[in-house]
């Protein structure tokens, strides 16, 4: 029998974040299988929001559901402060970036849990290179069908976001030229990348059910697609971007995002059309915000003109602010925070920027890490 999804109702534009930090020593800055000696210390009552993933190497931390980007900041700072002390107690530090500089995805250990251990069973070293971190944005909707809608229109912001949150040009202690190797390795899963385009909610429940039936995935959570909706929280998912270099970054993408949201699913109760651009724009976009992050020129999708990378972000703040988005969601302030995003290196040039200098990417990590904000403060803002 086909399972009925049922998508669940949010009547605000409601915040979820998620972000994916690594696990390194403190002396050589190289990842470290620890998973398992963190974890027990974490007090009960932060357990289900500091989880594991796929490999030892690095943890998760989740908000609870939050109204602003500012309680974002709030909720992660004070989930940081907790998992640094536990982390620093052995001998770690939290990296905050896409992919580690030098330590080698092959000499990561998969966490023990039979979900890990059947998707390397199913993927291979397809999933054993997922030695990758990002940052996923929930934002809540009202319908399926809206999400269906707001995933589609979502696409063509979807480059912008990669090139703001870039931050991982090094792969196996390479340079790779590119400012988000994370977004290729991750294009690698069957089921990850830009998604199909759908017409609504009851076409994506047929193609989940398809992709079940014929044994193509095992649960609804083998889809890693760059945006999608999640019906369990009644939010749409934001999950092509980078993990950010710091925290003030993460509040103001996570500020962005639920702008974008909140204004596409208001054109869309007006009845605002919005025409189509083709599809492979999106996919020639994604690839210059990955080869060349906020230095990227991004082609808009319905004049096909290029244009740098950090105007559109700017040209987008504006339109957003013209159409009184942040003012109705509290996030003014965090959402100016894009515009110093902007104008400042991102993580992925920093990174490369201290390579050039040192040669070392061990030096790389620990420069990262000296220069990182402790939290969204009054003024804070990325790391210079």
């Amino acid at each position: 029998m086909r399972e009925r999804l049922e998508f669940v109702r949010n009547n605000w534009p409601s915040l979820g974040v998620e972000i994916e930090l690594q696990l390194v020593d403190a002396e050589s800055m190289a990842l470290r299988n620890a998973i398992n000696d963190v974890l027990p210390e974490v007090p009960a009552s932060l357990s289900e929001r500091v989880k594991p993933e796929i490999m030892q190497s690095y943890l998760e931390i989740n908000t609870e559901i939050c109204r602003t980007a500012a309680d974002v900041g709030a909720d992660l700072a004070e989930k940081l402060r907790v998992v640094e002390g536990i982390v620093a107690s052995h001998g770690l530090r939290l990296f905050w970036a896409g992919t580690h500089p030098f330590s080698k995805w092959y000499e990561q250990r998969v966490t023990p849990d039979d979900r890990y251990y059947g998707l390397v069973d199913l993927l291979q070293d397809t999933a054993r290179r997922l030695v990758t971190f990002g940052l996923h944005v929930h934002v809540g909707v009202d319908t399926g069908d809206k999400a269906i809608m707001i995933c589609d229109r979502m696409l063509r912001h979807l480059p912008t976001l990669l090139a703001l949150s870039a931050n991982s040009p090094f792969w196996g202690g390479r340079n790779t030229g590119l400012h988000s190797q994370r977004s290729k390795v991750m294009e690698d899963l069957p089921t990850a990348g830009m998604p199909p385009v759908m017409r609504n909610w009851s076409e994506y429940v047929w193609l989940l059910n398809h992709l079940v039936e014929t044994n193509f995935i095992r649960s609804l959570r083998e889809i890693w697609w760059d945006v999608r909706p999640h019906h369990n929280f009644g939010t749409v998912e934001v999950r092509i971007c980078d993990m950010p270099p710091d925290l003030p970054s993460v509040v103001a993408i996570a500020a962005l995002v639920q702008c974008l949201v909140r204004d596409l699913s208001r054109q869309i109760d007006e009845g605002t059309y919005l025409p189509d651009g083709h599809p492979f724009m999106n996919r020639q976009n994604k690839w210059r915000a990955c080869r060349y992050g906020l230095s990227a020129e991004l082609v808009d999708p319905f004049t096909a003109e290029p244009r740098p990378a950090r105007r559109v972000v700017s040209d987008l703040v504006e339109t957003l602010r013209r159409r009184g988005v942040p003012e109705e969601l509290g996030c003014l302030r965090e959402l100016e925070m894009v515009l110093d995003l902007a104008e400042q290196p991102t993580g992925s040039e920093r990174q490369v920027a201290i390579f050039e200098q040192t040669g070392d990417p061990v030096e790389v990590v620990r420069r990262m890490l000296d220069r990182r904000p402790a939290g969204p403060g009054p003024g804070a803002g990325p790391a210079s």
